[in-house]
């Protein structure tokens, strides 16, 4: 019997091994054996690449998959040469090939060997690659991760728009379109512009319920991810950020902490990427930090933690990382750190762009808000976000949120469910919810004064609460299913028919208080991380020790930041450390820096601790990475040894400019290092000087600032070099 001869059963044996289809995987497989287009909507882990890969097995000439990341299709031609004999059944086609690999893989296609090829939206347009495609025997084309077409996806991306177009240059094939969240807006979108509104449509639930939804405080998060880390050695965890810069600190708290951990984000080379890609699916690493580039299609069944150190930028980019946990149906907690100052840092990345695009983002943010401030269920909230309803009682996975671990307690709602139903419809179903708060609190905001909200029946009915209450009442009020946001005008509030039954007849509901972390501040950097485990800063100590540091600054003739930087008086100011061992964990104190200017500022907590009988927090549990960097020992071994700068980048597998400020890392904690044998070559004795001068004299003297200042007669290394150079001398 011929492949194409096979039942769908027997090829899934054939090709992959296993006995029996997964959900509506046969049903998609015929879909496309009948030539018709498709639209699969499935939760991770829930077999979507099972959809598109068995066809294209069974089928007569080459599948094209658009797949939006080189680590992604990678993992998935590995996935597919692993149940094959020969490694030219599955190719990717985009630019980390070189040139005679990407002859290779024309070739294996052109000849009829290759049966997926991968390609990037972005290789896709390609002129040669759209004649090339031209030329051979194309079965379908499946769009992967389909939602980065929608602009009110969580992912967009611009060249996933033009697909359609160039597929019809092409050849006359049906697609089958793919991905793991997309709301209703989002599928319409999808569908629209991949012009397959005919398409058979098949959507999984989106309940993963064997997965723990929990929000935390964005305070002390280093410290609790070290913890819970520590509390699962052994298994496998993801922790995402919006920087590298976060991932990268957070990685090496973790290493230093004893947690097998490394970093991954979109600035290192793609090489580096892929280790560390399969050095985690291999379990030779237990944590990935990572951005968001990491995880899309990565088949790791075990993860057992997915933690967001930053809130996501919306509910849909939330609900795919989350996603990453418990695949094979086992253990999956979520964890995600919130605050009000995450999401004003997200509104500004917004400034600047199309007017459009920013209304888009600011209605995602809200979504990602009222799902983190909400005190109902979360599965419940995050299954009405994809048109999904769910019985938060007695549903799969119900008691698994903290929510409902920890019900709050519910009241009857039903005078307040009223009032807003009243203000929607007395002004027309054509206003959003700040205008509606906005009116029933009594705030004037801009709106509010072009429309006349003052003059509103409605106008301060709801003073005796605040804006966060009602923005909580309208929240619940949406998952009810007693009003419904119009995503087109942006979040129009509109009344559904329960609604207006509701007003006719007002029955008891039962609403909850929500969450408030009003009171939480994010915090931005490591060091003010580690220095809120130990207790709030004692202001009077702080000016002390400032007032200390200038004394010894104009002993030394230095700028006062040579001898400590403000970041290690803040942390002195809330440790109280009372020995040179102690000293050495506050952030950017080594012991070179420790021995030369530790003592008067040890001897001053002491009298201050004894004089104000104040008892001291034993707590500094979570290392810091300042000492005890591991990059450290390398760096300065490599030094020693006059190894240039390119060089050490290549061995630790790192930026050049990553190297330099390595160094004056290492240099601002107090250990010496000697670079003469680089800076002899760039800078003379009298530019060494010139420089140096203005370093003592300045209080400013950030690389930036030096920046500004010579920037037209030296380069930023060679700066940074002086720099180094200095503190090196006389800071140490």
């Amino acid at each position: 019997m011929s492949i194409t001869e096979m039942s769908t059963q027997g090829a899934l044996k054939h090709f992959f091994g296993f006995d029996e289809f997964k959900g509506e995987q046969e049903q998609v497989v015929d879909c496309v054996l009948r030539g018709q287009d498709s639209f699969v909507i499935m939760p991770t882990g829930g077999g979507k690449s099972m959809c598109y890969q068995l066809p294209a097995l069974m089928m007569e000439g080459t599948a094209i998959v658009v797949s939006p990341l080189i680590a992604l299709m990678k993992n998935q031609v590995d996935a597919i040469r692993g149940h094959h004999e020969t490694d030219s059944i599955a190719h990717y086609l985009n630019s980390s090939l070189s040139k005679s690999d990407a002859l290779r893989v024309r070739e294996d296609v052109a000849t009829g060997l290759t049966k997926l090829l991968y390609v990037a939206p972005e290789s896709l347009t390609k002129e040669d690659n759209i004649n090339f495609l031209r030329s051979i025997r194309i079965s379908f084309v499946a769009v992967d991760e389909a939602h980065c077409i929608s602009e009110w996806g969580h992912d967009f991306r611009p060249e996933y728009r033009r697909i359609r177009s160039i597929v019809n240059q092409i050849a006359d094939v049906p697609i089958i379109a793919l991905t793991a969240t997309a709301t209703p807006k989002v599928q319409a979108d999808i569908q629209k512009n991949l012009e397959m509104k005919n398409a058979q449509l098949f959507k999984a639930s989106f309940n993963r319920d064997n997965l723990f939804y929990e929000i935390r405080a964005k305070k002390d998060a280093l410290k609790q991810i070290v913890r819970h880390a520590k509390r699962n050695v052994g298994k496998s965890g993801i922790i995402y950020c919006l920087s590298r810069k976060k991932v990268e600190e957070i990685s090496e708290v973790l290493r230093v902490n004893g947690i097998k951990a490394l970093g991954y984000h979109a600035g290192m080379d793609a090489n580096t990427r892929s280790r560390m890609q399969d050095q985690f699916l291999m379990q030779d690493v237990d944590v990935i930090v990572a951005t968001i580039a990491f995880g899309m299609g990565i088949d790791k069944p075990d993860v057992r933690f997915v933690i967001h150190y930053d809130i996501p930028k919306s509910l849909e980019s939330y609900y795919q990382e989350t996603g990453r946990a418990g695949r094979d149906g086992g253990e999956g907690h979520c964890i995600a750190f919130y605050s009000h100052r995450d999401i004003e840092k997200l509104e500004k990345f917004l400034q600047g762009k199309p007017l459009a695009e920013q209304e888009i983002g600011q209605q995602l943010l809200q979504e990602v808000m009222a799902y983190a401030e909400t005190s109902m269920s979360r599965r419940k909230f995050l299954l009405h976000y994809f048109g999904e309803e769910f019985d938060e009682h007695n549903g799969p996975g119900a008691m698994n949120c903290d929510n409902m671990a920890n019900p709050p307690v519910l009241r009857d709602g039903q005078e307040e469910v009223h009032l807003i139903l009243s203000a929607i419809l007395e002004h027309g179903q054509q206003f959003r919810s700040p205008f509606i708060t906005g009116v029933l609190c009594g705030e004037e905001n801009r709106e509010i004064q072009d429309y006349k909200g003052v003059s509103s029946p409605f106008w301060c009915r709801g003073k005796d609460h605040d804006v966060r209450h009602w923005n909580g009442i309208i929240r619940q009020m949406l998952v009810l299913g007693l009003i419904r946001k119009e995503i087109e005008t942006y979040g129009v509030l509109k009344i559904k028919d329960a609604g207006m039954a509701f007003l006719t007849n007002p029955t008891p509901v039962m609403v909850a208080k929500e969450r408030d972390y009003s009171d939480v501040d994010a915090i931005d950097s490591m060091s003010q991380t580690r220095s809120s485990q130990g207790g709030a800063m004692d202001e009077k100590l702080r000016d002390m020790l400032k007032s200390l540091r200038k004394d010894v600054a104009d002993e030394q003739s230095l700028p006062p930041y040579v001898i400590f930087q403000d970041v290690s008086l803040d942390e002195m100011a809330i440790h109280y450390p009372l020995t040179e061992d102690e000293l050495l964990r506050i952030s950017g104190v080594g012991s070179g820096k420790a021995r030369k200017f530790g003592k008067p500022f040890l001897k001053l907590i002491d009298e201050y601790v004894e004089q104000e009988g104040i008892e001291r927090a034993e707590d500094l549990l979570v290392r810091t990475t300042n000492n005890k960097s591991s990059s450290k020992v390398h760096i300065i071994q490599r030094i020693d040894r006059q190894i240039d700068l390119p060089d050490i980048a290549k061995d630790l597998n790192i930026s050049r400019e990553e190297v330099m400020s390595e160094i004056e890392n290492i240099v601002s904690a107090g250990t010496k290092v000697n670079l003469d044998y680089i800076i002899d070559k760039a800078l003379d004795e009298d530019s060494l000087e010139e420089l140096f001068e203005f370093l003592k004299e300045s209080e400013d003297a950030s690389v930036t600032a030096l920046i500004e200042e010579w920037n037209d007669v030296y380069s930023e290394e060679e700066l940074m070099l002086a720099r180094i150079k200095f503190l090196s001398e006389y800071a140490n």
